[in-house]
This record gives structure tokens, C-alpha cells and sequence, in this order.
């Protein structure tokens, strides 16, 4: 979604990651060691997203530029599904239940979980008590789909 508006969609998820964890640092510490964690947080993120956006951020004003340049002459053979070199018999686009799409989705939900928890488990006395809410909130947030799911029965095999 915020992908669909290049650098400014960038900037704005970036506004947005330091507005809530900067929302989570403790309104107990003073001014000066809450901007010490604020910068120190922004550094972390500056080392490990730095070589990501040196290398492929700065080509991206050039995609569309790329995309003129590019030829698109459709023709019929183009445009006609391949069958390994032979016609196609019958209709070459197949129908699924799409039932299958829910459970999918359910798949990657809970994969994209188990990808965030495994490195939160390994490091879990290091992240503290920030850490853990941060796992708290991603939980929350997939249970709540996964109520939605089963509210609406999209779980169930008919």
C-alpha cells in the first residue's frame, strides 16, 4: 500500500515506525535520555537498513524512465498461453475452489509469525521489556484476523 507512493510512502512508514516506538520508550526518563534512546534507536536502524537503501533505493526514480524504453508490441502468439510449443486444448484457464486462497493466507500469516518469533525467542533477555510488547502487539494483531476468520467461517471445509 504505501509501496504504491515511492519515496514519500518510504518516508511515511519511516515517520510511522519512529512515532510508535518512540510512543513505547517510558515517559519517566527525562527529555535528554529519552532523545538518547530516540537517536540510538534511529543509528540501529540506520546500520542495518543502510546498505539495503545505497543499493536499491537510488535506481528507483529510473524504473519508470527504464519502462518507456522498453518495447511492448502485443500480437496474438504473444499474448496466447504456452503450452510447451503445442496448441492448447480446450480452456487454458483452470478454476479453483477458492477456498484455497483462505487458507493461504492463513499459511502466511502464521509463517511471517513464526519468522518473527524465532529470532524475538532467541534474543528474548536482551530485548526486554520493549521486545515483548512489540511481540504482544504482533499477536494481537494476527489473533484478531484469526477471530475474524473463524467469525465469518472461512475455516470450515465444505
Amino acid at each position: 500500500m504505501l509501496a504504491d507512493y515511492g519515496y514519500i510512502g518510504l518516508l511515511l512508514a519511516l515517520a510511522i515506525f519512529f512515532a510508535v516506538t518512540t510512543l513505547l520508550i517510558p515517559f519517566s526518563l527525562s527529555l535528554p535520555a529519552r532523545l538518547t534512546i530516540y537517536f540510538r534507536r534511529f543509528q540501529q536502524y540506520l546500520e542495518t537498513h543502510y546498505p539495503f537503501m545505497t543499493k536499491f533505493v537510488p535506481p528507483l526514480p529510473k524504473f519508470p524512465k527504464f519502462m518507456q524504453v522498453v518495447p511492448y508490441k502485443p500480437s496474438p502468439v504473444k499474448n496466447s498461453p504456452f503450452e510447451c510449443g503445442m496448441e492448447t486444448i480446450g480452456k487454458s484457464w483452470v478454476r479453483f475452489n477458492f477456498r484455497y486462497y483462505y487458507y493461504a493466507l492463513v499459511f502466511i500469516a502464521l509463517d511471517v509469525m513464526v519468522v518473527f518469533i524465532y529470532p524475538w525467542a532467541v534474543e528474548l533477555k536482551g530485548l526486554g521489556l520493549f521486545g515483548f510488547i512489540g511481540i504482544l502487539v504482533l499477536i494481537f494483531i494476527l489473533f484478531i484476523g484469526y477471530l475474524y476468520a473463524w467469525k465469518k467461517k472461512v475455516l470450515e471445509w465444505k
